[in-house]
């Protein structure tokens, strides 16, 4: 007599811990995903408000000035991923090609623009530990005295990496890549959230000071007027996000140990359990 067959046990369901929280994503849209998608696996409501878009500068004529002269640069050094996909666009209208850089040393200012630079086939040198301008400079100040310094970077975007290489000895020409701006779109939307009590967030994420910015300007924002914001938590990637939120009049209710996507989702889901 055939013995019944067991039935399997059931996979233990994973844990999901921000089941119910509502969280705005405000990660420029083509970027929201990796922030997105760990919440939404982790229960939450994911609600992708853009406060931030990217666009091509006025010109680009510095940049591809530099990349047609990148033989007379010693170092390159990137801040971000929108500065590497800038970058890897002008390469390729220009026609050069990564051969022209090989003789570059190359540092990112944390592991998502090294892997971008490596996804381009760029050997990175330099990543600091902590992932802010300040860390880059502590890596590379010794190493930089007379040599040239090719910055790939945003715009509007903080002077401290020029400015204490420079005070290094460094030669340091500075390149606008891309310009970020404050999508219109996303004002009716966040005032429709916000004063919507079903609807109002448990957390509105930043991941850089220029989505805080974006913010404060969307909404009108008033230092010492944001009792809008009753009930919502502020979550920051890093130091420098949550400098400027404090700077801008708003709370940092959760700051990230690591300056990382992945590091902001441990802690929002820390400030929860």
């Amino acid at each position: 007599m055939k013995k019944k067959a067991t039935p399997a046990a059931a996979s233990p369901a994973l844990p999901r811990p921000l089941t119910g929280k509502r969280i705005v994503v405000s990660r420029a849209r083509d970027q929201a995903a990796a922030l997105a998608f760990p919440l939404r696996e982790l229960g939450a409501e994911v609600l992708e408000i853009p406060l931030i878009e990217i666009r091509p500068p006025a010109t680009f004529q510095p940049l591809d000035k530099a990349l047609l002269e990148i033989h007379n640069y010693d170092w390159l050094i990137l801040t971000s991923v929108n500065g590497v996909r800038a970058l890897a666009g002008r390469i390729q209208h220009l026609g050069l090609e990564v051969l022209n850089f090989v003789h570059l040393k190359v540092a990112a200012i944390g592991p998502a623009t090294e892997q971008a630079l490596e996804e381009q086939q760029f050997q990175v040198d330099v990543v600091p530990e902590k992932y802010v301008a300040e860390a880059v400079v502590s890596a590379l100040r010794a190493q930089v005295k007379d040599q040239r310094i090719l910055l790939v970077r945003a715009k509007v975007a903080r002077d401290v990496i020029p400015e204490e290489l420079r005070r290094a000895g460094a030669v340091v020409n500075v390149v606008e890549a891309y310009e970020t701006v404050a999508p219109e779109a996303s004002r009716s939307r966040l005032e429709s959230v916000l004063q919507d009590s079903a609807r109002k967030p448990d957390v509105i994420t930043f991941t850089s000071s220029s989505t805080v910015r974006n913010f404060v300007s969307l909404m009108e924002v008033q230092p010492g007027q944001v009792s809008f914001l009753q009930g919502v938590k502020l979550a920051s990637i890093g130091p420098v996000t949550s400098q400027t939120l404090r700077e801008s009049g708003l709370p940092v209710d959760i700051e990230a140990r690591e300056f990382t996507v992945p590091g902001l989702v441990r802690a929002i889901v820390a400030a929860f359990s």
